[in-house]
Parts: C-alpha cells; structure tokens; sequence
C-alpha cells in the first residue's frame, strides 16, 4: 500500500514518491522486478539508449575499489527500436513512471530520439550529455553550454514530453551550464551523481 504522504507531481508526472533510481544503475527496471514494486517508485530512469545498438566497452567495465566501484560500460544498450517494440510494452506491466536516458553523437541525434520516444509509455526523456559531439571536433556536449543547448533545443522541437538535462560534473562552472540549458527549454536538470544519489531541480 502507498503513503499518501509520499506522494508527488514533478514535471506534471504523478509520483507515488519523489524517489527515482538513476539511469545506468537500474537496468529497464524489470530485472529488479522480483526485489521491488516497481509501481511505487516515482520512476525509472531506464538504462541509456541511443539510435543504433550498441555493443559497450571491450575489456574490464567494472571493477572494485577499496571505497566503492569504477565502471565504464559504454552505453551498450539494444537500440530505440527494439526499446520501442520489445522492452517499453514489456516494462509497461509494471506501472512505473518510465523516464528514457538517451544518447547521441549530434545535436540531431537527440532530435530523433527524443521524436521516437515521443509515444504513450515515456513518461519524461533525459538527456545524456556526456557523449562526444563528432560533427564538432569531438567537443563533449556536457561541458560547452552552447553544445548542450543546441542538445536540448534538437529534443525539445520533437517532443512534447518533459525533457531534463543530466549535467555532467567535469566542468568549471555548473552554473552556467543549469543556466544556459534552462534558457534554451530544459524542464528540469539532474545534477551529477554524488556520493549519496541524486538531486533534480526544476525549472518549470
């Protein structure tokens, strides 16, 4: 049974509570559907997808460390179109608030992600800026304010859903890029993964 008192709106998504597991860190949810009502989170922030399937890092992803654990997986993932036909209908039986991680190469990656993941079953798209932009030199989105708008701005012109920005921590100055995505239509941003979890601040 829920508790009322845990209940929450965010982005005009209904919450059963304001908490949300991390992208990366959950899988699609299903795989942890025997250990917890999936129905009571306030969402899940599903593993990063991205336009073409993708095969991850070769070699070690993770390793253990005296104070905690390094990974580097890569984003291997299936591809949004075997997200859309086979894992979304899948996962939907389970009621949660699915919120999509994705990733691209380009500013119109994005676009055309956040235009397929534009359908029933999404509730909200994040987007991953910590990808190489190709098309400019190699430049990561997450650190240059103007790439990371033009990101947001690709996934805001395809989508009606909410659309948050996941800011990545290795810039000088964090304010700047919360400003700078806010300006150009970010709903909310997920602010960098911390020691104990996350933070989302909304704009909207």
């Amino acid at each position: 049974m829920s508790d009322e008192r845990l209940h929450t709106n965010l982005l005009g998504i209904a919450m059963q509570t304001p908490v949300l597991t991390a992208s990366g860190t959950f899988g699609f949810g299903e795989e942890f559907a025997d250990f917890v009502d999936l129905s009571r989170l306030g969402g899940v922030m599903v593993k990063g997808t991205t336009l073409l399937p993708r095969r991850g890092n070769d070699g070690v992803r993770i390793t253990e460390t005296p104070k905690g654990m390094l990974n580097c997986i890569g984003l291997e993932n299936p591809g949004v179109e075997h997200f859309l036909k086979e894992t979304l209908p899948r996962i939907q039986q389970y009621g949660m608030n699915t919120i999509v991680n994705i990733s691209g190469s380009t500013a119109e990656d994005y676009g055309k992600l956040a235009g397929l993941l534009d359908v029933p079953g999404v509730a909200a798209i994040e987007l991953n800026v910590s990808c190489p932009n190709v098309k400019e030199g190699g430049i990561v989105f997450g650190t240059d304010p103007e790439a990371a708008s033009a990101v947001v701005r690709a996934a805001k012109a395809h989508t009606k859903k909410p659309v948050i920005l996941k800011l990545s921590p290795n810039v000088t100055d964090i304010v700047a890029m919360a400003k700078a995505v806010e300006a150009a239509g970010a709903d909310a941003v997920s602010l960098i993964n911390t020691l104990l979890g996350m933070e989302i601040d909304i704009h909207r």
